[in-house]
């Protein structure tokens, strides 16, 4: 009797250490079913915390919700300044430029001498256009601005998702609304909040504006053209022959210059003076000839 409670007991004990051993290789075996599940390309995500915004590959973290660098919103500006002998000719020639670009011209005004145009061309072609604008006369000033503004641009369109859900819940309270009083408040509000809606609406669609298209100031002054280059001449021995000419030709022109300019002189001066000095001349030759008589009569010893 004995032997088979002693027998029973053992049965019991074996049963119970097999059931903790299955149940401790199953809560051993759970984790690693988790860890091998999230060994993919997504590390696992501990209960409770935000998942870790994305490292690039320099291993920096990107922000979320910052544009990149090829989403920013610019807007590019220029003024040049241009002489030229002919301001009305490159005034015309510089609307033709922006026209055959996709742009437009704006205000103008000229003074004769002075002339400046306002000009709006798509933003991708402003460099190019400029290089054309500066072929057309002598570059005398040229500035290149760009502003971003895409923090603005961020801001707008955030305000205006704000301000229509507004004016839905707005729209809302007016149908819902039964009395005069509800109806006439509720009225009054609505039409605030859609005005600050077409406002920013417009502030958006100028903000676009901006950035599509650029501004080009140019004014335009007279000037002289400049010198054309001197013809390179000819080396060597001919070289030097023609140079020997050419200093020969400024000698006797620059000669010739000087004996004009004393020709009036030389005929007013120098032909009283000439006849002065043959007169005395003769009046000198005179006067031993005269002489010679009175000596003749001198006896002699």
């Amino acid at each position: 009797m004995r032997t088979r409670w002693r027998a029973a007991l053992a049965a019991a004990g074996l049963a119970l250490v097999l059931a903790g051993c299955t149940n401790g290789a199953k809560e051993s075996a759970a984790p690693m079913r988790a860890d091998s599940a999230g060994s993919g390309n997504s590390a696992p995500v501990e209960q409770g915390k935000a998942p870790q915004p994305d490292k690039g590959k320099s291993g920096a973290p990107v922000p979320v919700g910052q544009p990149g660098v090829s989403d920013r919103k610019l807007v590019r500006t220029a003024r040049l300044e241009l002489s030229t002998p002919k301001v009305a000719d490159v005034i015309g020639r510089a609307r033709q430029v922006s026209q055959a670009a996709g742009g437009y011209t704006g205000q103008e005004s000229s003074g004769g001498t002075h002339a400046t145009l306002s000009l709006a061309v798509p933003a991708e072609k402003l460099d190019g256009v400029l290089d054309e604008l500066a072929g057309l006369g002598k570059t005398v000033k040229r500035e290149l601005n760009t502003q971003d503004v895409t923090e603005q641009t961020v801001d707008v369109e955030a305000r205006l998702a704000t301000q229509r859900a507004s004016v839905e819940r707005m729209r809302a309270l007016l149908a819902k609304a039964t009395s005069v009083t509800e109806i006439s408040s509720v009225e009054t509000e609505l039409t605030r909040r859609e005005a600050d809606l077409e406002s920013l609406e417009q502030r958006r669609n100028s903000l676009a504006g901006s950035v599509a298209m650029s501004t080009i100031t140019l004014t335009v002054s007279e000037g002289t053209p400049p010198p054309a280059p001197a013809p390179e001449g000819p080396s060597g021995f001919l070289g030097g022959l023609a140079g020997g000419w050419h200093a020969f030709l400024v000698f006797g022109g620059g000669l010739l210059t000087v004996v004009g300019a004393m020709a009036p002189f030389l005929l007013v001066l120098g032909v009283p003076t000439v006849a002065v000095l043959w007169y005395l001349r003769k009046r000198r030759e005179a006067k031993p000839s005269a002489a010679e008589p009175e000596a003749a009569e001198i006896p002699t010893a």
